[in-house]
């Protein structure tokens, strides 16, 4: 695979880097077929690509949104207002609702820029990208403690099931979920990784499968409703997971199809684990009935990637994310450490 052409930030494989006053963004959309990398140069086009989910998982998407911000002051030489700050802001908040390291980068970034708000735009530029490329960095790392907490969890020999994408294309690089994976390869503890296809945009198909191939990981794709067979099976030690916004309470929102991995977890008596940087955890979300749903288009289920898979007339819903019960997860898996029921995240914010 021609992975000397991707995006790369610090020597890591990553989903979007910032460079020469734009953003080269690799499309998720094209993978596994094509490697295509985006060069965006318009808050539009950021917008666009993040509502397409050219570039997707929660952190990636927070870490794109901050380069945004930057990419908006690119165009003037005068001084940057906030009116247009907020503007750009809100363009880019409203993209997608329901993973909360989106406004959270966002927040981060204006709270820079209002600190700042006086310098002449060349000078501003420089300090909300020197913002922006530490939001990246701190993910990274962040990414790296989660793997190294996660992995001693996991038994000598372990076989996990995970489901979506959480590894560096969902990240600033190495990974959530698959950085748990990953961590657990490096160290010769891993064994096998089952990952789900993820219905309907085939995450998992698509994209952590180009990922465990790349990192030469051994694993197997399964459909999504195998996943309950293989547990009683008896070839599943761990269930990993991301997640998309974690609330006070432990509830956690994370693509469709995770609620059902861990009601069929907790009846087989597999631990199933949410792995997220604590960006992730919205403690103004008390339960995760305050967390907003984002639906998608119908069409993705109808006819995945236009190819008709229902007669003319059908009708389908298209719930993009569900939400686990904190009473289901057997820990959090962060970066800062591991969080265990009754969940209290004591968490210094940047």
């Amino acid at each position: 695979m021609r992975t000397e052409s991707l995006p790369r930030f610090q020597g890591v494989l990553t989903p979007v880097v910032y460079r020469n006053g734009g953003i080269d963004l690799l499309d998720q959309t094209q993978l596994p077929q094509q490697e295509v990398v985006l060069r965006l140069t318009d808050v539009s086009e950021v917008a666009e690509a993040i509502r397409t989910m050219r570039v997707r998982g929660a952190p990636a998407i927070g870490i794109t949104a901050a380069y945004g911000m930057v990419v908006g002051t690119e165009d003037d030489e005068s001084l940057v207002t906030v009116e247009r700050m907020e503007a750009i802001a809100e363009a880019l908040r409203a993209t997608r609702p329901t993973a909360v390291n989106l406004s959270w980068a966002i927040d981060r970034m204006m709270a820079v820029f209002v600190r700042h708000e006086d310098e002449a735009a060349p000078r501003l530029r420089e300090i909300l990208l020197a913002e922006a490329r530490r939001i990246h960095e701190e993910d990274i790392e962040a990414n790296r403690c989660i793997g190294r907490h996660g992995a001693e969890l996991l038994p000598q020999g372990a076989r996990v099931l995970t489901i979506c994408n959480t590894g560096a294309l969902a990240t600033g690089g190495y990974g959530t979920a698959l950085g748990v994976v990953r961590a657990a390869h490096e160290g010769g503890k891993l064994r096998m990784v089952y990952a789900c296809e993820t219905r309907p945009r085939l995450q998992g198909s698509r994209l952590t499968a180009w990922e465990l191939l790349n990192e030469g990981v051994p694993f197997r794709l399964c459909v999504d409703s195998a996943a309950g067979y293989l547990m009683a099976q008896g070839r599943i030690d761990a269930v990993l997971t991301g997640a998309d916004r974690i609330a006070k309470s432990g509830d956690t929102a994370n693509k469709i199809g995770t609620y059902a991995l861990a009601v069929l977890a907790r009846y087989h008596d597999i631990p199933f684990y949410v792995v997220a940087p604590t960006s992730t955890v919205d403690e103004s979300t008390l339960r995760g009935d305050g967390i907003p749903i984002e639906e998608r288009s119908e069409g993705e289920v109808l006819a995945p990637f236009g190819v008709a898979f229902a007669p003319d007339g059908a009708q389908a819903w298209n719930p993009a994310f569900d939400v686990t019960p904190a009473s289901l997860i057997a820990a959090i898996i962060t970066e800062v450490g591991v969080f265990r029921s009754p969940y209290c995240f004591e968490i210094e914010r940047k």
